[in-house]
């Protein structure tokens, strides 16, 4: 029997053909090749009632909460991407031990993959390991073992984690406010800020929290939405604390939050989304004010920095329709952010942010202007109540369990008397284990491996100072072609215009508005201004169809086939967004040649396995509303370790199809901004991330910006059947 890395009890949970979910406590045991699982804890030569073989090409899916008979469980599920369909799903009730487990089991992958970089091909990938010390056994109940990511290279929170999953998205657009890098600061460094100076001013300081009003662009919001309000204090709790309190819409929310009345579950869309009506309880003039409730999306994640991000946004919903004697309120966004900090005299210290945007609607708004602004400083008073509910009590020794949901009826609600809406029957979708499987396909984490969470290693042979050492050595891929190329010759759907306020177009973003690893990044973690690309973007086509669409680099007189004409090699970007229409956005850069040896043409002959490990996009949106800007954020993300990425090596040419269908989060993402993608102008920078001093500096494949997109501009493309005979890598 092989050393054991990770054992204890779990819980097993499933659904049964008909429907029902169950859970079972079983003890899992992690070795350095196999996860399994028993009916008590193994002696001798048990026979496992389940396994599951661990190597490179294993995953860990993070479900999120999931309900049970109105308990909620943190499920994950671990599986092999080249076996997507045997799986193996395991769940806790509290969300430290989850997350140890998840660990442990992505450091055995990771070991997996290291080993095989070793073994399998020259060019080493140096990985960030999470700091645990996998050789040593340890059990469930040691809580003391390192669950979050160790320091990253820039000392920042980032918003697109290592794998992190997000779930599936809400259902319509809810904006992520959380992340946000300010476009000035974004040019020097990549640390979040608890506020930017460009988009917030302060507007009070009160119960021990600084409140913020956001300065915006109005033309980005509903004319009746009042500015968006944040609260931002520090909180003597553990981040997992403070998110089990957040999350509660139970009794134990009146004894920090003085605007709750009473809240439900409405529906569970998937473990990161729910549906939820919330009564609030408003102290001004209540003889004469309705009182109001809420029927809204609430959305989750953990990032692996260990932060919290919980959001919220309203939407109608069937079964949580307008109550009697209540005016409905309306969420433009809302939410908390939840960040750890450095303990304080062996105290734990989180920084709690809490943003608000809401349109209380009714006669008081209009005609009472200080109504608004007098109850949502109330709400974000609920920052100074998660303190003080801390403050006064020194309970830390058990693991704060997840908080038990209630639910509401099935039923519509309009049509019941408001003290039925107490009941506790369940309303969740009902879905067979194989529906569940095949929804989930190969689900996997879009800035779940961020470039910013990788510890670099440097080699153990003696190397020249940076200093000496820069004139002496150059990369390769720092080599350029002498000539231009006409790019006269090419031509996508997709126009191009470098007008500023051009509108459903292309242009070539400024290579010196991303930062890459310097080269000196071994030394000092420094990074610089990218400049040049390495190849140039001749064309870009926007495409849509009832069924996703690969290889489209085989459509005759695409660019990537006039390249080849020419003698010319293309590297084809095919983005792939899914939905009831598909659509792709293809890019093509165009070089003359590859440079033998440079980091671009290992990329371009490697395996699949090694262009994963490389793949590197960075995103930025310049133009857009405060809230996009902060779910998009610009932490540089490894493609393939977040979506599935699919290789097509044809004469002259590389294809890359980014499937975001794939993964969960990457539809999350979608969610946010698909509904104000015409407002919206995006910077994309695509490169080969360098792992060692001899592939430094980065330098950019290319760098896009698009404007403006119209779904409706779209077009059907003609593909021809994809000829077996391609040749494939």
């Amino acid at each position: 029997m092989s050393k054991v890395v990770y054992e204890g009890w779990m819980v097993r949970y499933g659904r049964r053909k008909i429907g029902r979910s169950f859970i079972h406590m079983r003890y899992f045991v992690l070795e350095h090749r196999l996860l399994a699982y028993y009916k008590k804890k193994p002696q001798d030569n048990v026979v496992p009632l389940k396994t599951l073989l661990i190597d490179g090409n294993c995953r860990v899916e993070d479900r999120g909460l999931k309900t049970h008979h109105g308990h909620m469980v943190y499920v994950l599920s671990v599986y092999n991407k080249k076996e997507k369909y045997h799986r193996l799903t395991m769940a806790a009730f509290n969300i430290q031990e989850a997350l140890i487990w998840k660990e442990k089991i992505e450091s055995v992958i990771d070991q997996h993959q290291e080993s095989q970089a070793v073994n399998g091909n020259k060019y080493q990938s140096f990985e960030y390991k999470s700091g645990m010390d996998n050789g040593r056994k340890s059990s469930s109940s040691d809580h003391e073992s390192q669950f979050s990511a160790a320091e990253d290279e820039d000392d920042s929170r980032h918003s697109l984690m290592r794998r992190t999953t997000m779930g599936n998205g809400p259902p319509e657009s809810v904006f992520d406010w959380t992340k946000e890098l300010d476009t000035d600061l974004a040019n020097q460094s990549t640390n979040n800020q608890a506020f930017s100076r460009k988009h917030w001013r302060l507007l009070q300081c009160q119960n021990g929290l600084r409140i913020f009003e956001e300065l915006i662009e109005v033309d980005f919001l509903p004319k009746s939405c009042s500015r968006a309000m944040k609260a931002v204090g520090v909180v003597e709790a553990t981040c997992e604390e403070i998110f089990e309190l957040v999350m509660s819409m139970d009794a134990t929310r009146f004894e920090w939050d003085c605007t709750f009345q009473y809240g439900s579950l409405v529906e569970e869309v998937d473990g990161h989304t729910a549906i939820l009506y919330h009564r609030l309880q408003l102290d001004w003039l209540s003889m004469l004010v309705w009182p109001r409730d809420l029927c809204y999306v609430r959305y989750w994640r953990r990032n692996d920095d260990g932060s919290y991000v919980v959001l919220f946004q309203s939407r109608q919903h069937e079964n949580c329709g307008p109550q009697p004697g209540f005016v409905r309120a309306h969420i433009e966004s809302g939410g908390f952010n939840i960040s750890p900090m450095n303990p304080h005299h062996g105290r734990p210290r989180t920084q709690v942010q809490h943003l608000m945007q809401i349109d209380l609607k009714g006669w008081g708004v209009n005609y009472i202007s200080s109504f608004q602004q007098h109850c949502l400083l109330q709400m974000l008073n609920s920052v100074a109540g998660l303190r003080e509910y801390f403050s006064q009590s020194d309970e830390r020794a058990a693991a704060p369990r997840i908080p038990v949901m209630v639910n509401m009826t099935s039923a519509s609600v309009s049509s019941k008397k408001s003290e039925k809406l107490y009941g506790s029957s369940v309303h969740k979708r009902s879905m067979s284990l194989d529906q569940i499987t095949s929804s989930n396909k190969n689900v996997s984490m879009m800035d779940d491996y961020s470039d910013e969470d990788e510890d670099f290693q440097v080699p153990d042979q003696e190397v020249l100072p940076p200093s000496l050492d820069s004139e002496a050595k150059k990369s390769a891929s720092e080599e350029e072609p002498a000539d231009s190329i006409d790019l006269s010759i090419f031509s996508g759907n997709l126009r191009r215009d470098d007008h500023e306020k051009a509108r459903h177009c292309w242009n070539i973003s400024d290579g010196n508005n991303f930062r890459v690893r310097s080269r000196t990044f071994c030394y000092d973690k420094s990074k610089i201004p990218a400049g040049k690309h390495l190849m140039d973007l001749v064309a870009v086509d926007w495409f849509k169809d009832s069924k996703r669409m690969d290889h489209v680099a085989r459509r005759p007189g695409c660019a990537a086939q006039v390249a080849s004409e020419k003698g010319l090699f293309s590297l084809v970007i095919n983005v792939q967004v899914p939905g009831s229409t598909h659509y792709s956005m293809v890019f093509y850069y165009v070089t003359k040649k590859l440079i033998p040896g440079s980091l671009l043409q290992r990329f371009v002959d490697a395996d699949d396995e090694f262009r994963n490990s490389r793949l590197k996009l960075i995103p930025s949106v310049p133009k857009g509303s405060w809230i996009v800007r902060q779910s998009v954020g610009s932490t540089p993300c490894l493609l393939g370790k977040a979506v599935d990425c699919n290789y097509v090596r044809g004469n002259n040419y590389l294809e890359i199809d980014v499937d975001i269908g794939s993964s969960t989060v990457a539809n999350g993402v979608l969610g946010l901004v698909v509904g104000v993608m015409t407002s919206l102008v995006v910077d994309m920078a695509f490169l080969v991330q360098a792992n060692s001093a001899e592939e430094l500096p980065e330098r950019l494949i290319g760098a896009v910006r698009v404007s403006h997109i119209e779904l409706s501009a779209a077009v059907v493309p003609k593909l021809d059947p994809d000829p077996s005979d391609l040749p494939k890598s």
